[in-house]
């Protein structure tokens, strides 16, 4: 299939807002935020927990800005009790978590660490007791380093390890979660993890980088089958992928719009292909096949891939500008996804990147809110039964913080509110628009480690001190619960 995101969606102006700016959701619209264990957690080396590929990766000179790990990160191990409290001040009908592999089954075969899945119970309990629905992902790019060392998920075996895990932690934790993500964002743990190096496990080889891309799949595939073996049919399941919005830079230029395809092959359709339609799209394996003949994929591997979703996950935060090369001059690779002397985009070295027009967030990337509803749009049209959960979209700021007469501590983070107003509105216009949109989570909950980042880049709504680690409400932490417990959209005034 082709994901027509190459020109804005029109929608009808009449549905586009409510009067007066005042957005009403559905009352069973759900309202989330989302974390992830490596970035949260510390206590890396404690409760019988063995290095991730993330540990390794991180530790290793010159791999993260100022040499940050996420070793101790924001102590959500010990201070878990605290932030399931925040979660609950803030109104959240849900929180995503995800679990850390080699926590809960050290080195990622073999027998599980009692300890660590203690952990992650007594968490959903909390929050269950709280009213808030547990939404788990299962990888959120930390694989067991001992499996790394086996050949990673250019291994196939890798796939098999991520189903018994996933069947491991359906049956320890059972019907009490919500809804199980088996991957988050596989276009990164592939490309960056093997093609680029600029995430973990740092390889540039894109040969490896497209095995990957199956694997992963096929890791989704055997994983849900896994969950469903395990608690029945009814077991709500999902995959979160971060999808592109992809723009030529001369809509009249064919060379362009070609350019457009070769990256949607590569972002998006190698993803939503083979989970969604059962196949790899044809252009993307003509693009690749001087990169590898994609033997790596087996008779009946596309049967298993292709599981029906309780809901599909999208991660969205900013678009991308892309023309085609000619192979005169330097080409830019400014795709936003951090510098590296190896590409992400692999097999397709005619296709730069342009920078967009701003406002930019302190990622680099731009602001552009209608980015999202025609990402909405676009997939209700070419998928219209399948439900859709926004699954992570914030937006990283340098935030200063003030302290009242009174001493209270306050950080006024007014862009990080519009961000947030503009894109949830955004939401909303596809919703009008007759997208399928179950729910929203910010990203993220907490200041954390930003990967390749470290501590620099600020995503959270609510602010932590990396020396005290103590909690701050940023003014979007306040304004996202008037959000979420009225799904009427304030005004991005309304922060008291």
């Amino acid at each position: 299939m082709t994901t027509d995101t190459t020109a804005p969606v029109d929608v009808d102006a009449q549905t586009a807002a409510a009067p007066s700016g005042r957005r009403t959701f559905p009352t069973d619209f759900l309202w989330g935020s989302a974390t992830a264990a490596y970035q949260i957690e510390g206590a890396a080396a404690e409760g019988g927990r063995t290095p991730s590929i993330w540990d390794t990766y991180s530790h290793t000179p010159g791999r993260t800005l100022n040499g940050d790990t996420g070793d101790v990160a924001d102590d959500h191990y010990h201070r878990w009790q605290e932030d399931v409290q925040h979660i609950a001040d803030l109104g959240l009908g849900a929180y995503r978590f995800s679990i850390s592999w080699s926590r809960v089954q050290p080195g990622g075969t073999g027998p599980l660490n009692p300890e660590g899945v203690a952990f992650y119970s007594r968490l959903v309990d909390a929050l269950l007791e709280k009213g808030v629905k547990p939404v788990v992902t299962l990888y959120h790019w930390d694989l067991p380093q001992e499996l790394e060392d086996a050949g990673g998920w250019a291994n196939r075996d890798t796939a098999y390890a991520f189903a018994e895990y996933a069947r491991h932690m359906a049956r320890e934790l059972g019907d009490r979660i919500d809804t199980w993500t088996t991957l988050n964002e596989p276009w990164c743990s592939a490309y960056l993890g093997y093609g680029s190096g600029v995430h973990a496990p740092g390889r540039t080889e894109p040969a490896a980088a497209l095995a990957a891309v199956h694997h992963l799949n096929l890791a989704h595939g055997l994983a849900v089958q896994a969950i469903r073996d395990e608690l029945g049919e009814d077991a709500k399941t999902s995959v979160t992928l971060n999808l592109h919005v992809i723009r030529p830079d001369d809509p009249t230029s064919a060379a362009d719009l070609d350019a457009v395809r070769k990256i949607d092959a590569l972002a998006n359709r190698a993803f939503l292909g083979p989970v969604l339609d059962g196949e790899y799209p044809a252009d993307l394996l003509a693009d690749t096949a001087h990169v590898s003949d994609w033997s790596f994929v087996q008779d009946g591997d596309l049967e298993t891939v292709r599981q029906p979703l309780s809901i599909l996950g999208v991660n969205y935060y900013s678009t991308v500008r892309v023309r085609h090369f000619s192979g005169e001059g330097e080409r830019s690779e400014n795709d936003g996804h951090g510098a590296s002397t190896h590409s992400p985009w692999i097999g397709v070295d005619d296709v730069e990147f342009v920078q967009q027009p701003g406002p930019y967030t302190a990622m680099g990337w731009n602001i552009e809110p209608a980015g999202m509803t025609e990402l909405l749009v676009s997939l209700a049209r070419t998928y219209p039964h399948q439900p859709l959960m926004v699954t992570e979209n914030g937006a990283a700021f340098h935030d200063e913080v003030t302290v009242d007469a009174d001493g209270t501590r306050r950080v006024h983070d007014d862009r990080r509110v519009a961000y947030l107003h503009d894109h949830v509105d955004a939401v909303g216009a596809a919703i009008d628009a007759g997208a399928d949109v179950r729910g929203y989570f910010a990203w993220s909950l907490l200041d954390n480690f930003e990967w390749g980042y470290g501590y620099d880049r600020r995503f959270g709504i609510i602010r932590v001190d990396y020396d005290t680690l103590e909690r701050t409400w940023k003014d979007s932490a306040h304004w996202y619960r008037r959000l979420a417990t009225s799904s009427v959209l304030p005004g991005v005034d309304e922060t008291a």
